[in-house]
């Protein structure tokens, strides 16, 4: 059994079959919980000490980051029994649709910024920071999340339970028993 099946059989009921029923979305919720810690901590890292005047930047900078590790992720736990693609394949396509991502989840905090001039001195630091987080960390990622998760299931990873099937053996695969 492993680790993640030893903990939701700790889950009671009726959650346990809920997650059972949807281990993939689960997963993936896994790993984007992971992401969003990791783009969280890099964004207003690199806003506040590395480019303070350039919070957009800032914050596709942590997305490319937290998207690296969200491939590797992806690829070998959520999607992992998932395929139907040559890996450069698989791979370019999982960077597309990140790239749109990146455009879905940086908008609103575009938007919050430069349309909505929710930025010093227009409004107070704690305004401005509210703000940058409630935009980009959680509209923003809930947007682009929504979008992922359709885009990994219809192009990145189309086809299910195509990794680990096992190989016929000869005699199968000549229609012999």
């Amino acid at each position: 059994m492993s680790l993640s099946e030893t903990v939701v059989s700790r889950f009671p009921e009726p959650i346990r079959s809920i997650a059972l029923k949807h281990r993939e979305l689960v997963k993936f919720a896994l790993v984007g919980g992971t992401c969003f810690i990791i783009d969280t901590v890099l964004f207003f890292g690199i806003k506040i000490f590395v480019l303070p005047a350039h919070p957009v930047t800032a914050k596709i900078i942590a997305t490319l980051v937290a998207t690296i590790v969200s491939y590797v992720l992806n690829r070998e736990w959520s999607f992992r029994t998932r395929g139907g693609r040559e890996r450069h394949h698989e791979a370019a396509l999982f960077f597309l649709v990140n790239g749109l991502g990146i455009v879905l989840n940086s908008a609103p905090l575009w938007v919050s910024r430069y349309l909505f001039h929710l930025q010093e001195p227009h409004v107070t630091r704690v305004t401005e920071e509210l703000a940058d987080f409630l935009s980009a960390q959680i509209v923003g990622t809930l947007i682009a999340m929504a979008f992922r998760w359709y885009g990994y299931k219809k192009w990145v990873f189309p086809d299910e339970n195509v990794r680990n099937q096992r190989p016929l053996d000869e005699e199968q695969a000549l229609g012999h028993s």
